[in-house]
């Protein structure tokens, strides 16, 4: 067993002993699913009549302790489905009876009400393919059993440095009409000092929220009366926003991009056209209009409205590449329990490009836009490496397979082309193409997806579009999607965690704080002065002219984190 490996069953197996301890404390307990996710695991819990509090975490841990130290081992066994089915109903554990009659079903525990990971520690692959189910396997520890396919330690002695992280709630499978459970969190490590680096860096990822920092550096605000997932930006944090834009409109009208606008608004019928309607519908919001029966949608997205300008009139293959830019706001239907700050939100602003070109084009477009996204990455600190993100088998994807095959190799002959290391991940792809995903890594260790390149031989078909060859021919352009920043908000809820909110001098809202001394006819006209003189310049400058102490106004400009401040006195 690799060191991964053994890592994964380590908090796989401390899964099952926080159940295992749960149980011990509150026999009445019904039990859900218990995964490995990133850094630990979770177990979701039913237990009737009680919340669970992170004030219990002591005497669960407490209880944990003891089954580590008793060693017990980790004993599989196998039983028929319908069997299974039984001892679940004789246990009283109905959460695992109704993944098991999913299993006698179907074969499966249905993928899409659940994460792949977490079906990864419930779902038994079949020996004769979909519906063969026969046989389902459960691990024992101590008096505690479960439903689970491995793997596991050989006995809770070997669990390494744990610790309780928190409480949430979670709905079963996913599903608001379902019962809603507590899902507790734990983080493991092979070694201590890893766990306390973890826990170290999860106490400055509080420190640097950024719905912390927001309202502290005062970027921006949110309303009840202007609705959840709606942020307001403050001219501070606009600052942001707009020099964000404007250099990524920089980059690209250095490769030849050329800026449109398309309202706001659309008929439906555009989506339905372009295949995001019957794949996104649920994620659009309708718009009602009083002069017209035509159905509307708010925008979710720019690629459709995008063709409909290059479709406008009559391309030669002499005319292409043919790239268009619009950072504008989209909007998407996100469910109310998803919204959190500018990481999830209703209004989302890209910085949104698209080419039309020919095929022997591709690596040329994709080349200069790898380049752009570096240029951006660099001027901002953060740290890249690429991800070729390929479609799976499943049915979740538009277009031939044949055309993905040559999506994807093209791609990864760009990257490859560009020097650049790169890691193939299946089931990442847009649903009409695949994608180059820039990961960055934040101060934080943590890792993001943020500026995406993404090829599409899909939605050019959809909407006929065409060029006239150099043969005469009637031919069909690619479209490349991209978005160096991917959406500005959640980039910046990545960014302002980074930087803990000390920009760079480039992007900072406030570049420099004059501080006045005292108030005197001199000392107000040099201040004047100075700062007009800084404004001049391009520089973004407040003056502090407060009757507040020195200390204070010092004090000021260092919560707002300004990176440059002058005192000016006689």
């Amino acid at each position: 067993m690799s060191d991964n490996d053994n890592l994964y069953a380590m908090r796989h197996s401390l899964a099952h002993i926080t159940a295992a301890a749960v149980q011990r404390l509150w026999p009445e307990a019904k039990f859900g699913i218990g995964p490995v996710v990133k850094d630990g695991f979770y177990y979701d819990i039913d237990i009737p009549n009680v919340t669970i509090s992170t004030d219990d975490f002591t005497k669960i841990e407490a209880e944990m302790r003891k089954i580590i130290g008793e060693k017990q081992e980790f004993k599989k066994s196998e039983k028929q489905v319908d069997e299974a089915i039984g001892w679940a109903k004789e246990v009283k554990q109905p959460y695992k009876e109704e993944l098991l009659n999913d299993l006698k079903r179907s074969g499966t525990t249905v993928a899409k009400d659940l994460n792949a990971d977490e079906l990864g520690t419930i779902a038994i692959p079949p020996a004769g393919g979909e519906g063969a189910i026969e046989n389902v396997s459960f691990y024992t520890n101590g008096d505690f059993t479960d439903l689970c396919r491995g793997p596991h330690v050989q006995d809770t002695g070997k669990v390494g440095e744990f610790t309780l992280l928190r409480v949430a709630g979670a709905y079963w499978r996913g599903k608001e009409k379902n019962p809603q459970m507590q899902r507790l969190y734990g983080v493991a490590f092979e070694a201590k000092e890893e766990l306390e680096h973890h826990l170290d860096l999860q106490e400055q990822a509080k420190q640097r929220d950024h719905r912390k920092l927001g309202k502290e550096l005062d970027l921006f605000v949110t309303s009840e009366l202007v609705g959840s997932g709606l942020p307001l930006f403050t001219p501070r944090g606009t600052v942001l926003r707009e020099e964000l834009s404007r250099y990524s409109n920089e980059l690209r009208e250095q490769i030849g991009f050329e800026k449109v606008w398309v309202p706001h608004i659309t008929k439906t019928a555009l989506y339905e056209k372009s295949g995001h309607q019957a794949k996104f519908g649920d994620e659009l919001f309708l718009v009602r209009s009083q002069e017209t029966s035509d159905e509307f949608v708010l925008k979710p997205m720019n690629c459709p409205h995008h063709t409909r300008i290059y479709a406008s009139k009559p391309r030669s293959y002499r005319d292409l590449p043919v790239r268009y830019l619009e950072t504008t706001t989209v909007y998407r239907d996100e469910k109310t329990g998803e919204l959190g700050g500018l990481s999830r939100v209703r209004s989302i602003t890209q910085d949104d490009s698209h080419v039309f070109c020919r095929q022997d084009q591709i690596e040329a477009e994709i080349s200069n836009l790898l380049a752009a996204a570096s240029d951006m990455y660099k001027a901002v600190g953060m740290d890249l490496r690429v991800r070729l993100s390929y479609r799976d088998e499943s049915d979740a994807y538009l277009g031939e397979l044949e055309l993905w095959k040559t999506a994807q190799n093209q791609l990864k002959s760009a990257v490859e082309a560009n020097k650049l290391d790169y890691f193939e991940v299946e089931g990442e792809a847009a649903f009409y193409g695949p994608k180059i995903d820039f990961m960055a890594t934040d101060a934080l260790e943590r890792e993001h997806q943020l500026a995406t390149v993404q090829l599409d031989f899909v939605q050019p078909d959809r909407f006929d579009l065409e060029y006239v060859a150099e043969d005469g021919t009637k031919q069909t352009p690619v479209m490349i999607h991209t978005a160096l920043l991917g959406s500005i908000e959640r980039f910046l809820s990545v960014y302002i965690e980074h930087t803990g909110g000390r920009f760079p001098i480039w992007l900072a809202p406030e570049q420099l704080r004059v501080i006045q001394v005292k108030d005197t006819p001199e000392l107000d006209a040099y201040v004047e002065k100075l700062v007009s003189t800084a404004k001049e310049n391009g520089v973004r400058v407040v003056a502090d002219q407060s009757n507040e102490s020195v200390g204070k106004k010092i004090r000021a400009a260092e919560v707002l984190k300004v990176p440059y401040s002058v005192v000016v006195g006689e």
